[in-house]
């Protein structure tokens, strides 16, 4: 079975928004954005999340449900639930939860002075670089900087190669969006049409996984 954990992590890079365009948070329109996640073609389940302006900041929950079954019996099971918390354009926390397939996962992140204070229940306490974001993948403003895995806490920081643009599916047909592949700490291909984050897909085990924006 697929190890969830290779899609949430990630990595840097530089240079890939204007500085304009980081003021705006690309909230989407009815404050949510989900996937169907599947696996060589089969849906396994869902990757949901969920917009909640206030004033002027934001916060934003992660809902995955994972299920892998073969003649009625489940052989994996996985949920995650995140909230992230920003002020402003600055992500300043996140409180997140994970059951993979029986193992717990806790992680918190809070910024102060030093910057972000990241602790967890598998990764000792530490202070990620001021840049750094939780790998929650709807802000393409994460490729800037390093990521903080919402799972398990660690930082990676893989490279991020910008791919041109790319036609890939969705619930409602096709869209176009820019296609970046992560090598390094993460083996996986991204894509964002604008700002908003269109899909994911990578290999694990010889298995096929893609995610397919829903309606």
């Amino acid at each position: 079975m697929f190890d969830r954990r290779e899609i949430l992590v990630g990595g840097a890079a530089l240079g890939l928004l204007p500085i304009a365009a980081r003021a705006a948070l690309p909230v989407p329109a009815g404050n949510r954005l989900g996937f169907d996640v599947l696996l060589k073609g089969s849906k396994l389940g869902t990757h949901v999340l969920t917009f909640e302006p206030r004033g002027d900041g934001l916060s934003v929950h992660v809902a995955v449900d994972l299920v892998y079954k073969l003649a009625g019996i489940t052989f994996y099971h996985y949920k995650h639930r995140a909230t992230e918390t920003w002020s402003g354009d600055q992500v300043v926390g996140l409180d997140a939860t994970t059951d993979d397939n029986g193992t717990a996962y806790q992680v918190a992140v809070r910024r102060d002075a030093s910057g972000l204070v990241v602790t967890g229940n598998k990764t000792p306490r530490y202070v990620a670089p001021a840049d750094a974001m939780p790998a929650t993948h709807w802000n393409r403003r994460e490729l800037e900087g390093p990521w903080i895995n919402t799972e398990t806490g660690a930082i990676a920081r893989p490279k991020i190669t910008p791919l041109g643009v790319d036609t890939i599916p969705t619930a409602n047909g096709t869209t176009r969006a820019r296609h970046f592949a992560l090598t390094g700490d993460v083996q996986m291909d991204m894509w964002y049409d604008d700002a908003r984050w269109a899909g994911i897909a990578f290999s694990k085990g010889g298995r096929d996984v893609r995610y397919v924006r829903q309606a």
